[in-house]
């Protein structure tokens, strides 16, 4: 392309500092350097981390900063050395990356990468310690190796997967965090089996993903926990047997819930980031065999406190990062299942957006109105 090895000037939704809306800003995009390619983004959803960063929750977060982190775009141009990529592909940014060379990349168990931690990698900047984003002569840092909320973005080529050709560049975009999060989360994370209980807290995005997830393997009943009764149509089309809502009880969610099921929940998933209900949600499963899922990303500063007696009977708590999945190896296969109409990604989204309405996207968020805003280039 003619803009290769060129900076490219373009439109970036640009965060200065924590609690101040995004401002949409004209920025540079420096070219790739080895083993980095840059990216022409076509859409992008809005999650709820973002909106973490925003508000200065997430102690990795730099200012002045490009959020976003799941997106979908066309390969403008390569560095040195990049391979398995090459201009006019289409690829699905990855917040969590995928070398295949390190010890964690290459055990089943895990779908975390060490390669960024190893090499001592500065937050929020590529691996040779600078950013490809500058605005009015300041630098801007990225964010979650992806940085979708711009028209370019420069990722490393670790930190992106190839998907067909063929693959409608719209709502696929989920796939890099929302849906894979939370249908992974029990698939992969929780492995819900055939016939049993669950319970979701929260039904946004993730929440919605993560029932359908437990729709998929099998659960005969599965209870949705969320104070916003408007989720509990969307919440029951996509798999959701009962919806309860906290408020409408005068005792703790948890004995709630107990006592619904005869004993507590086979599996439980907290897809909202609030400490309080990660401990309402471990409370929920059966004291014997009940499995707590952690989804939700709570703010760097809280911390949960719990008996741990409640643990010696058999409970087990884990936490998901990305659903579980390889991302290299696992946003290939799933946008192919999307083609494929094995889940629908289309009854998630509620909104779109063009970038320069960010702000109502997030308003739409903070307000409980949507599920997923999808903002578009």
């Amino acid at each position: 392309m003619e803009t290769a090895g060129k900076v490219i000037k373009c439109k970036a939704a640009v965060t200065w500092q924590a609690h101040e809306p995004f401002s949409i800003e004209e920025v540079e995009v420096a070219p790739p350097k080895g083993h980095e390619i840059r990216i022409k983004m076509v859409a992008t959803g809005i999650c709820g981390s973002d909106d973490h960063a925003l508000e200065g929750k997430l102690k990795e977060v730099t200012f002045p900063i490009i959020l976003g982190h799941e997106g979908v775009g066309i390969v403008e141009s390569i560095g040195e050395g990049v391979k398995g990529f090459k201009p006019g592909d289409k690829v699905i940014p990855l917040f969590m990356p995928q070398c295949c060379q390190c010890v964690c990349c290459k055990d089943p168990r895990t779908n975390i990468c060490t390669l960024p931690i190893t090499t001592g990698r500065p937050r929020g900047l590529m691996a040779d310690g600078t950013s490809r984003f500058t605005c009015k002569g300041k630098q801007l840092y990225h964010f979650a190796n992806t940085s979708t909320f711009a028209e370019y973005s420069v990722i490393d080529e670790i930190a992106a997967a190839k998907i067909d050709d063929n693959a409608p560049l719209d709502n696929v975009c989920l796939i890099g965090c929302g849906f894979s999060t939370g249908y992974g989360s029990a698939i992969n994370t929780a492995k819900v089996h055939p016939g049993s209980t669950c319970a979701v807290f929260g039904l946004g995005g993730v929440g919605l993903a993560t029932v359908m997830g437990c729709k998929a393997a099998g659960a005969s009943r599965i209870i949705g926990v969320d104070i916003n009764k408007d989720k509990f149509v969307k919440a029951k089309e996509l798999g959701a047997t009962e919806c309860i809502n906290p408020k409408d009880y005068d005792k703790p969610i948890q004995q709630v819930l107990i006592e619904q099921t005869g004993g507590g929940l086979d599996y439980v998933f907290e897809c909202i980031g609030n400490t309080e209900t990660m401990v309402s949600a471990i409370n929920a499963s059966h004291f014997a065999f009940g499995t707590t899922v952690i989804v939700g990303v709570a703010p760097s500063t809280k911390t949960i406190t719990i008996d741990p007696m409640i643990f010696l009977t058999g409970r087990t708590m884990k936490s998901s990062l990305f659903g579980g999945w390889k991302s290299k190896d696992s946003v290939p296969k799933l946008v192919t299942d999307y083609m494929e109409k094995k889940f629908d990604l289309d009854k998630l989204v509620t909104h779109r957006l063009p970038l320069e309405k960010i702000n109502e996207g997030f308003d739409l968020l903070h307000k409980g109105n949507s599920i997923r805003t999808i903002l578009t280039f």
